[in-house]
């Protein structure tokens, strides 16, 4: 490196190196495995309500009090399956995205089903441990954007699709 080219390491060289081969690694591999430990958790959490060994029942009944608990369950469950085989098989990604999403727009009705639950003193800010474990699917729901956005977008259009739009914009104005 020339003294006007440093690192953010300043002129460390080996931890330059190291810093650009992580980073470099991580574009390689982050979003896939990102898209499979997300696999990964809907398949153990779906597998689990199918095999009626979820800790979640009580939670179920008390937010969707007005459908049958144990149905309701199983369709949840082979619903998260067909999710994690999806992002695993990448096969059907952008129905798999969908079903996630639309399962996450269920997960976040449960705040407006049963607010208490989820709240303390009403207060949107106070979470109680239950709120803590539906507002944490803000990461998971934030993940399939990622995942869409890179395992889709880019390897089906590439850069062909960006120019073409670019040069609609352009013949527009």
């Amino acid at each position: 490196m020339s003294k006007k080219e440093t690192g953010v390491f300043g002129h460390i060289r080996w931890l330059n190196t190291l810093d650009r081969f992580l980073i470099s690694e991580m574009h390689q591999w982050g979003v896939q495995v990102l898209r499979v430990t997300l696999a990964i958790v809907y398949l153990w959490f779906g597998l689990l309500k199918i095999i009626g060994a979820t800790p979640v029942v009580d939670l179920v009944r008390q937010t969707y009090f007005f459908l049958p608990t144990n149905d309701f369950l199983l369709i949840l469950g082979c619903w998260e399956v067909l999710i994690g085989v999806g992002l695993i098989s990448k096969k059907c990604l952008r129905t798999t995205l969908a079903l996630l999403w639309l399962q996450m727009v269920g997960t976040f009705f449960s705040l407006l089903l049963a607010p208490s639950l989820f709240f303390l003193d009403g207060n949107p800010f106070l979470l109680t441990v239950l709120g803590e474990f539906i507002i944490k699917n803000i990461v998971l729901t934030a993940s399939g954007l990622v995942i869409g956005g890179y395992e889709i977008g880019l390897k089906r259009y590439g850069h062909d699709y960006v120019l073409q739009v670019e040069n609609v914009k352009s013949k527009r104005e």
